[in-house]
């Protein structure tokens, strides 16, 4: 738990190594997998409060030099106000977006309480593969990260499919219900 709290030690060597310990009988797997699940709830918090206390100011004083401003920073304030739970959620089954995802998540001011719901949801199918697979390899536990991602990235990309279809069948309904509420306004004129 306390090395995934440090967000830049990765769960991909901590987990599998923790389901080694399973294997050896030294920890249990329901324990392993809550303690590792809190550990993987808290360390992103760190990277939250440098989004939320940090982010911002210093992507609008070096944003320019990235084609970042205001403008577009509100656009992604928004779009997280509206989406940012299936955000969090989502983008902790993609390796190397699973870290950085935090950040963003706080510049916008995510509530911390939804934030951390989700990313616990996220953490614990996770947390549960990467341990489990360390557990049954035993001996081999090293091997576990090629093995997991064959789960855990097939996954964050069809939640990401399932989002980004949940989200063209809402555009679709708003322009349909707006083409309908003009289509009244013009009946009424007449």
């Amino acid at each position: 738990m306390l090395a995934l709290t440090i967000e830049f030690v990765p769960a991909e060597i901590v987990l599998p190594l923790a389901g080694f310990w399973v294997y050896q009988g030294d920890m249990t797997l329901w324990g392993t997998v809550l303690a590792g699940t809190i550990g993987g709830t808290l360390g992103p918090l760190t990277l939250y409060a440098v989004g939320r206390y940090g982010g911002r100011p210093i992507l609008l004083k070096y944003g320019k030099y990235f084609f970042l401003n205001e403008e577009k920073l509100q656009k992604a304030d928004n779009f997280f106000e509206k989406n940012g739970a299936v955000v969090a959620f989502t983008a902790r089954f993609l390796p190397g977006v699973r870290t950085l995802i935090s950040i963003p998540c706080g510049m916008s001011k995510m509530n911390v309480w939804a934030f951390s719901m989700y990313t616990f949801l996220a953490m614990f199918p996770i947390t549960f593969i990467y341990v489990y697979l360390g557990f049954k390899l035993g001996e081999n536990w090293e091997d576990v990260g090629s093995l997991a991602n064959q789960y855990i990235l097939p996954i964050g990309i069809g939640l990401l499919v399932l989002f980004l279809i949940y989200k063209l069948i809402q555009r679709k309904k708003n322009k349909r219900s707006g083409n309908e509420n003009h289509n009244d306004t013009l009946w009424n004129k007449k």
